[in-house]
């Protein structure tokens, strides 16, 4: 895809972390970006600060990503990128001190995380759909988050590599059904990364986190996410894979 001031797109979860350094990446190369998060304050200084629009949506109420895709395709018309980043990530063993995994917290992982992204996805790409084509014959392009524990889930992480693994499934079959449409669906599962989540952590922590990563032996930087998705725009061959983003690394079980 061909970056210009005609092109839009939407960001899930995009006040913080990976989903701002995607919007971040994609305003500066002068796409029009609309934020859904939950988070006002981080996400309105954000869309302000890149030109951008913030919208407040839960992903995993359908009607509420609807009412987000209204507001945000009145202000800068039909999207024809999104980047689904929202996601939380609870940490709760299947049985713990005796105490079976509480299901509502699976339930909540699986309905932010996997959920969340099918429903922004699926809506997305019916507005895609009835846009007219690219001289390239593409209408949109969707790129998933999943994570480096859909395949290597580790201790306390069932509920979140569930959700996680759900994407990745997710996946090919949805480039199958968009492709007669010429939208094209990706995901990247990324390895660790400098994100809230990890950043509030104590510093020799994260330095013994970055220290396990063959090479680069270091955090990922979320510009370096946001890079990839810049990449997956522009390539138009990738369509229907998982890319992981993680310098080699591989999760051990704790």
């Amino acid at each position: 895809m061909h970056f210009d001031k005609t092109i839009s797109a939407i960001v899930s979860g995009g006040a913080s972390g990976l989903g701002a350094a995607s919007a971040k990446a994609l305003a500066s190369k002068g796409v029009k970006v609309s934020i859904f998060d939950l988070n006002v304050e981080a996400g309105t200084k954000l869309a302000n600060e890149i030109g951008g629009f913030f919208v407040a949506v839960d992903v995993s109420d359908a009607k509420s990503v609807a009412k987000g895709f209204i507001a945000a395709r009145k202000k800068f018309g039909q999207e024809r990128i999104l980047v689904n980043c929202a996601g939380i990530a609870p940490a709760t063993k299947t049985v713990s001190r005796g105490v079976a995994h509480d299901p509502e917290i699976f339930a909540k992982t699986i309905g932010v995380n996997l959920i969340g992204s099918f429903n922004s996805s699926s809506q997305a790409a019916k507005g895609m759909s009835e846009l007219e084509a690219l001289t390239s014959g593409e209408r949109g392009v969707i790129i998933n988050t999943a994570s480096v524990a859909a395949y290597e889930g580790q201790i306390g992480q069932v509920a979140y590599a569930a959700s996680k693994g759900g994407i990745v499934g997710m996946t090919l079959p949805m480039a199958r059904d968009l492709a007669s449409l010429g939208i094209r669906v990706m995901a990247i599962a990324p390895g660790i990364f400098k994100t809230p989540m990890v950043e509030n952590l104590p510093q020799e922590v994260q330095d013994a986190l970055g220290a396990q990563i063959p090479f680069p032996t270091r955090l990922g930087e979320p510009s370096e996410y946001g890079s990839l998705v810049v990449h997956i725009c522009e390539n138009q061959m990738l369509n229907g894979e998982i890319i992981r983003l993680d310098g080699a690394f591989r999760m051990p079980p704790r």
